[in-house]
């Protein structure tokens, strides 16, 4: 009798620690660093935590807003997150201005297959080409990453000397609009709606997006840091299952995956959001490229001709070596990253 109630007990013992062991493996914490506000495009992040994906992957995930790619690529870097969604260019460049760096952040999937960079004008302007831009005067942020790599637009134009005023984010399309410059550079989906919300009606508007004026710049990626790629690899993968998976959803209903993003930020304004978020669905992660090459991976001669072009752009230290921004084996199984609706 003794003896089977110590079997039944130590049996009950071991199952306590086991769930116990589980647990404790199952909750790994992974700090994510957004580019940018709450604003659409999040909602491809805060899908899979929403919906619980990140969790059943046994991963505890916290997701905040950013204020740009390099702040993102610099706190993944000093090891305040751990992954991070940053523009590939501005990976890059902190590879080839840090070369001697023992934390560079590397990208471990493709989100935006292209740059959402575009040069936008009013048609009243009587711009409505790339070369309609010479001798002409262009506003921006001196970070914006479509005025860096104007240099590589202008190169696959032939597009004379141009001039440029800079200027804060929120006064881009304002001054725009006032007639205080002729064009600006921006993320389409960002500033085609902030030049609506200015009162330009969208058929006024003319958009030159970089990626159909022959730059085929990678957009923004997942990076994550060394430190996590050395220590926890497996971490890596799980998030970037539950990502996919929950990606799948935000680009089948993005209406519904805007609430997620409001349960972030109170005031955003719903139906703009979404717009938003359709934008970047339509123009930079469902696009004829992405559709070729496959949702999150990427072409290396396409890889290796954006390092060149931004080594040179952005006058970097060193020459930006391809083979060291991006690391693929972390990557879904095909079926996983079959996301994009056929069109």
């Amino acid at each position: 009798m003794k003896k089977r109630l110590f079997m039944q007990t130590a049996a009950a013992l071991a199952l306590i620690g086991s769930a116990s062991l589980a647990q404790a493996q199952a909750t790994t914490p992974i700090k994510f660093q957004l580019d940018w506000r709450f604003e659409g495009p999040a909602a491809l992040f805060l899908q899979p935590v929403a919906k619980g994906y990140f969790k059943a992957a046994g991963l505890d995930v916290t997701v905040d807003a950013g204020n740009g790619s390099g702040g993102a690529v610099q706190r993944v870097a000093s090891g305040t997150y751990d992954m991070g969604f940053a523009d590939l260019a501005a990976v890059m460049e902190f590879h080839a201005n840090n070369p001697d760096a023992q934390n560079k952040p590397v990208a471990v999937m493709v989100v935006y297959n292209n740059t959402p960079a575009s040069v936008m004008a009013l048609k009243k302007s009587g711009i409505t080409k790339p070369a309609d831009l010479a001798g002409k005067k262009l506003g921006a942020p001196v970070f914006d990453a479509g005025r860096r790599a104007f240099p590589i637009f202008q190169k696959a134009n032939g597009i004379g000397a141009v001039t440029w005023t800079a200027m804060d984010p929120p006064l881009r399309e304002t001054m725009l609009v006032r007639g205080d410059v002729d064009a600006i550079t921006g993320f389409t989906f960002t500033s085609l709606l902030n030049l609506e919300a200015r009162g330009a009606k969208a058929a006024d508007v003319v958009v030159l997006p970089y990626a159909d004026f022959g730059v085929k710049l990678y957009g923004n990626v997942i990076i994550a840091s060394p430190k996590l790629i050395k220590e926890n690899p497996a971490a890596i993968k799980a998030f970037l299952s539950a990502f996919a998976k929950g990606a799948k959803e935000v680009i089948a209903n993005p209406a519904a995956a805007i609430e997620h993003v409001k349960a972030r930020d109170g005031i955003v304004n719903v139906p703009l959001e979404t717009r938003r978020l359709q934008l970047a669905i339509d123009t930079v992660i469902n696009s004829p490229d992405a559709r070729a090459e496959g949702f999150g991976q990427l072409k290396p001669g396409r890889l290796s001709l954006m390092a060149s072009q931004v080594s040179d752009a952005f006058n970097t230290k060193t020459r930006v070596n391809a083979d060291d921004v991006w690391n693929a084996s972390f990557l879904p199984s095909a079926a996983e990253l079959n996301i994009l609706p056929k069109k």
